[in-house]
């Protein structure tokens, strides 16, 4: 059975932050659903690059949807008012909380681990990476400039020249490193 992921887009999300992972993601055949976090499922990223969100987050709550059990990863992209966003929906802040809490995938890029994750208590004690700057925000938890880092269940990478190498290795977590590989030597990542 295909991996479940859940990708919170809210407006202002840097683009090539979601668009690649949420492209190679489907690439390796992991079940992947859009959901808008902000009113409306055209949801506008911050070079005005509109998505079409698959379901609003708030209709996966009134549905029961947003139960840890139902999906592998939660994944968010960046950009300063996308992150803000996310940050800023309680509905967000509580299913995300449940995935770290029942050991599924939690993953964030550029601004998302210091402004999303951050504050949710999620990097304490723990090793993580974010776009360059929005780690001075974050404290009780230690930086790095690696690309993408892993520790425990949390993802977190860089910005938007790291989203390939982000979204090669949320494959590796979640559907093994042979369909990484493949993905990779499709899209012609070095």
């Amino acid at each position: 059975m295909a991996k479940k992921v859940l990708f919170l887009l809210a407006e202002g999300f840097e683009e090539v932050e979601a668009i690649t992972p949420l492209d190679y993601l489907r690439r390796a055949g992991i079940d992947v659903l859009i959901a808008a976090v902000t009113p409306g499922k055209t949801v506008r990223g911050a070079h005005d690059i509109a998505v079409e969100a698959g379901r609003l987050l708030e209709d996966l709550k009134k549905e029961g949807a947003l139960k840890a059990d139902l999906w592998d990863a939660v994944l968010m992209p960046g950009g300063s008012l996308g992150a803000a966003n996310i940050a800023a929906s309680k509905t967000a802040g509580a299913f995300i909380r449940d995935m770290a809490a029942s050991g599924r995938l939690v993953s964030a890029i550029c601004a998302s681990p210091a402004v999303v994750l951050a504050p949710l208590g999620l990097l304490k004690g723990k090793r993580f990476t974010c776009y360059p700057g929005a780690e001075q925000s974050v404290s009780g938890a230690d930086w790095s400039d690696e690309r993408v880092v892993l520790d425990g269940g949390i993802l977190t990478s860089r910005g938007p020249g790291t989203a390939a190498e982000w979204a090669l290795k949320n494959i590796e977590l979640l559907a093994g490193a042979g369909r990484a590989g493949e993905v990779a030597e499709a899209a012609l990542v070095r």
